[in-house]
């Protein structure tokens, strides 16, 4: 596919999103990378952002995309289309009954459910089509809210871990963006006048995450790095068992 659009991300994103590149030794010579897409900022910016340091690395990697319709079909994915053709990025999209199983089995955590049935389908795709890493776009606010989760719920100070090696597949899964918080993003999307696609779910989101959600902002008012502070305890603390596969 020819590029035919490629705008120029601010140096904060493209930084941020190099950062964890490095770090976490993302991105390997000829890797084949599948990015999901949900139609969010996150995933929209993610993909904007590894196409953009394709272009600069000197590292040699594919990028294609694949979006799991959770409507089976009644979506509108005419956005992710168009940003990939603009990209020159192969993209798919794979219909899947998600809403109507959560609805069908009453689930009580339609959110975990959702999460567990996209990412499988997006990883036997990324099998499917000969990819070795799979591409996700969680930031900052995600692996704090997930930390903090766990410690509070669980007892335990833990997160996913930025790079990792998923057996059953064979496949790598990092995410990139997690050197970038959640408003940062939404900032550059809106500057970029990047096309969403609206909230395709009707569930209530997880009343715990929430809650977590809602405390780590009250106490930025006070601690105003308090993302990075989490985030670099989790890297630094000398504690590998901190991040979990």
């Amino acid at each position: 596919m020819d590029r035919e659009f490629f705008p120029d991300i601010s140096h904060r994103i493209a930084s941020g999103i190099g950062k964890a590149v490095c770090t976490f030794g993302m991105i390997g010579p000829e890797d084949h990378i599948t990015v999901g897409l949900s139609g969010g900022k996150d995933s929209a910016l993610l993909l904007l952002g590894l196409a953009w340091l394709k272009e600069r690395s000197p590292v040699k990697y594919s990028l294609r995309a694949i979006m799991i319709d959770i409507t089976d079909g009644e979506c509108d994915t005419g956005p992710m289309s168009r940003l990939c053709g603009s990209l020159g990025i192969p993209f798919e999209v794979l219909p899947c009954r998600v809403l109507e199983i959560i609805k069908e089995r009453n689930e009580k955590a339609p959110c975990s459910l959702c999460s567990k049935m996209r990412a499988g389908a997006i990883f036997a795709k990324a099998v499917e089509n000969g990819s070795t890493t799979v591409a996700f776009g969680h930031n900052m606010d995600d692996v704090v809210e997930t930390a903090l989760l766990n410690l509070f719920y669980s007892g335990r100070f833990k997160c996913f871990h930025p790079r990792s090696w998923r057996s059953r597949t064979g496949l790598w899964l990092i995410r990139p963006l997690v050197f970038l918080s959640e408003s940062e993003i939404a900032d550059e999307v809106r500057r970029l006048g990047l096309e969403l696609i609206p909230p395709l779910c009707p569930f209530p989101r997880d009343s715990k995450r929430e809650r977590i959600k809602n405390l780590v902002g009250t106490l930025e008012v006070e601690i105003p790095d308090i993302r990075s502070q989490v985030l670099h305890a989790l890297m630094w603390s000398g504690e590998k068992n901190h991040w979990e596969g």
